[in-house]
């Protein structure tokens, strides 16, 4: 279905249409679906427009926009990181998304490089007149980014466990009502109503807090990884990740008592207290929190988050990494092991009802030179000096209809034969990607077949750079 709504597939994906309202897009599948004669109408969910009195109730949940902290971060994860020589089993976020060369840090140069006129002699990017045109765009509208250090602060939920009242605290990035999402500044994913089966449920309180009814995550574990030998640092001969949720556990709920509206909620702290959990200048317990936090404020209720760098359709991104469904995929991500994300139906991409975007991870790109190296990509890359693997995904709000905060991991690997003949460098685009696979110069991982990994991975898009 790609085809039918990005139109172009070059690796500057220079013009997209604009995203248009959910009810709208599930008509459009249904009416191609009904026509193909593939459906029965009784099976298509009509999504219907919220009633005023139920926007209120979700308008409740409203906060407002989060401030960064006045006092600079202290950043300890990522120092430690960075000079650690066992870095693959530090607690916490590891390095942000502003690296010490190239290889990792994929933030545009100004456009002031290589003519002969300053900076301040340019005007306003395109994108602040239409935002799928060049220019940064902030999609998640619910914070400030830091772009010096490659964070986000944004607001801090407290909600509470059914029955024994245990604190859960969470954050909000994604909805699948483009109304609520426009109220609230999150990012709007009409997938995410296919992915019901594998939410949680919970209500809404008077406050605009949801009470949820099931659903843990024990943050005490240390993760841990050992890589494999070098230059093959992958897959790791050990991991394990720093936090794991229950059965019931995944990042999705869906709200009874508010038309089963489904938001994105990834926990960050369960069944501790305020002052447990303090730590608005960074230096965190990560028995406490969730990893990719770097600092958490309980009292002006908010949290900063680590950015990761990452591609989609050419254009660098930057995005959060909260959840995943595999504990090989949760401990290299610094992320939440989420058995309940296991019930998405995955390798459906672009299909009807397909609650997923696609996710491409190289697991042997460049790595050779490390940060300094421009092409620097991949898992190996990853394992062997601790900075993030450059990964590719697939739409994202501006740049296409179809994005969903869950993306199915589809690990690659480049052959042989490909990397003999100097093939192999940094790919940066979905159609690319899909393109090598056709000319047989990468595959899945140990030569199967290329698909889906059978694992995904809760990555909500946060920045749009160019």
């Amino acid at each position: 279905m790609k085809a039918t709504h990005r139109q172009d597939r070059t690796p500057l994906g220079c013009s997209r249409t604009r995203a248009i309202s959910p009810i709208l897009t599930l008509a459009v599948i249904f009416s191609l679906a009904v026509s193909s004669g593939t459906l029965h109408a009784a099976q298509v969910p009509v999504k219907q427009p919220l009633s005023p009195e139920i926007l209120a109730m979700h308008a409740r949940v409203k906060r407002p926009v989060a401030a960064a902290p006045t006092t600079s971060l202290e950043l300890a994860a990522t120092a430690t990181a960075l000079t650690s020589t066992s870095f693959n089993s530090e607690q916490g976020p590891g390095p942000g998304p502003i690296g010490p060369g190239p290889g990792c840090n994929l933030f545009p140069a100004p456009a002031s490089i290589g003519t002969t006129v300053p900076l301040s002699y340019f005007g306003p990017p395109p994108s602040d007149t239409n935002r799928s045109l060049v220019g940064p765009v902030q999609l998640l509208d619910t914070g400030v980014l830091d772009v010096a250090h490659g964070t986000i602060t944004i607001p801090l939920y407290l909600g509470h466990l059914k029955g024994s009242g245990k604190n859960v605290w969470y954050v909000l990035t994604d909805v699948d009502d483009s109304n609520v999402a426009a109220e609230l500044g999150l990012n709007f994913s009409t997938k995410l109503t296919f992915a019901s089966h594998s939410a949680r449920t919970g209500n809404l309180d008077a406050n605009g807090n949801i009470v949820f009814d099931a659903g843990t995550v024990n943050f005490k574990p240390e993760r841990k990884i050992i890589p494999g030998p070098a230059g093959h640092e992958f897959p790791p001969s050990f991991a394990t990740p720093g936090s794991v949720g229950d059965a019931n556990y995944g990042p999705l709920v869906r709200i009874v008592n508010a038309a089963n509206v489904i938001y994105n909620a990834p926990m960050v702290a369960f069944d501790v207290d305020a002052n447990q959990i303090s730590f608005p200048n960074g230096n965190v317990d990560y028995t406490k929190v969730h990893d990719q936090v770097v600092a958490i404020d309980p009292v002006n209720m908010t949290v900063t988050l680590n950015l990761i760098n990452g591609f989609s359709f050419g254009r660098p991104v930057w995005y959060l990494s909260m959840d995943t469904s595999s504990t090989l995929g949760a401990a290299i991500e610094h992320n939440t092991f989420a058995p309940l994300m296991q019930k998405i139906l995955l390798g459906h991409d672009d299909s009807f009802a397909s609650p997923v975007e696609r996710i491409f991870i190289s697991t042997n790109g460049p790595e050779s030179g490390g940060c300094n190296n421009p092409l620097r990509q991949g898992l190996s890359a990853d394992l062997a000096d601790g900075f993030r693997p450059n990964n590719v995904v697939g739409g994202i709000p501006t740049l296409a209809l179809d994005y969903s905060p869950y993306w199915d991991a589809q690990l690659f690997e480049w052959t042989q034969e490909a990397i003999d003949q100097g093939f192999r460098g940094q790919l940066r685009e979905e159609f690319q990607i899909l393109t090598f696979v056709q000319d047989k110069l990468i595959t899945g991982p140990g030569g199967a077949t290329f698909g889906s990994s059978g694992f995904s991975i809760n990555c909500p898009i946060v920045q749009r750079l160019d």
